[in-house]
């Protein structure tokens, strides 16, 4: 009896156990590409490279403008000079970014959607429609093939067709204002709101340890007080930008460290239990 009792108990778990494997195993490439991202994204984690050209320019390494540009002719002139230092202070840096944090998010979605889906997928919606608001409104290569075009042109009336529309787009996205424009502001918006979400999804499972939840919301609870900054004290707008760095920086290794847990044959099984991470 007691050996017929285990053969029933072997075949129970035989019969659940690759069914329940199979599906986290679909997420373990996921688990790994949002951990790699995060590594990646804590080299990537500001929202542009400027003050890192800027320091090399002042070292005499580079030559790079000690602001961005603000007008068309001084951003195609720049562009013509010097394609990739013209194109990072644009924030085509930025682009590389989005495309991480949206594996991140992603990964993020498959380790938590058991605690909460519903919160889940309002989070990664919230992120996603971000990254597709900034993509956009990015105006790096658009601007680059219009300057193109303004150094190759023949007359003065040309010339003046392409600062026009170069205008035009800086009016959707000027790195060298500090407005910037609508859209890159609401995707920053966004994604902050996502990741906060995210955060406070973190501290209510098991999945993430307490302390990558609190990291979470200090990172991106200070974040957004680039808005208050923006709205009402525009000249302290790079506070909270240097205050939430360290913990996004620190955020992102923690994620990384547990996704790549997750991605573990342990972690499969430990998805929903495990407080470690």
């Amino acid at each position: 009896m007691e050996m017929i009792e285990r053969q029933i108990r072997q075949m129970t778990r035989e019969d659940y156990l690759p069914d329940t494997q199979r599906l986290e195993s679909s997420w373990k490439g996921l688990y790994i590409a949002g951990g790699v991202a995060a590594l990646i994204a804590v080299v990537l984690f500001r929202r542009n490279l400027g003050a890192e050209l800027t320091l090399l320019g002042s070292f005499g390494i580079l030559d790079v403008p000690d602001a961005p540009p603000i007008g068309a002719l001084e951003w195609f002139t720049l562009l013509q000079q010097n394609t990739i230092v013209g194109l990072i202070l644009f924030g085509v840096s930025d682009l590389i970014n989005y495309v991480l944090v949206g594996l991140i998010f992603l990964a993020l979605y498959g380790a938590l959607r058991r605690v909460d889906k519903s919160s889940m997928l309002v989070a990664t919606t919230f992120g996603f429609v971000g990254i597709a608001v900034y993509f956009a409104s990015n105006q790096a290569f658009s601007v680059l093939s219009l300057s193109d075009r303004f150094a190759a042109a023949t007359n003065d009336a040309q010339r003046t067709l392409f600062l026009a529309a170069g205008e035009a787009l800086l009016a959707i996205h000027n790195p060298g204002d500090i407005t910037q424009g609508t859209g890159v502001h609401l995707a920053l918006f966004l994604v902050i709101s996502s990741g906060l979400l995210i955060s406070i999804v973190m501290l209510r499972g098991a999945v993430f340890s307490k302390a990558t939840a609190f990291v979470g919301i200090l990172a991106n609870g200070i974040a957004l007080g680039y808005f208050v900054a923006l709205i009402f004290a525009p000249s302290l707008i790079w506070l909270p930008a240097s205050a939430y760095a360290p913990f996004r920086l620190i955020w992102y290794i923690l994620i990384a460290v547990r996704l790549f847990q997750l991605a573990s044959r342990g972690g499969f099984r430990s998805n929903t239990v495990s407080t470690t991470g």
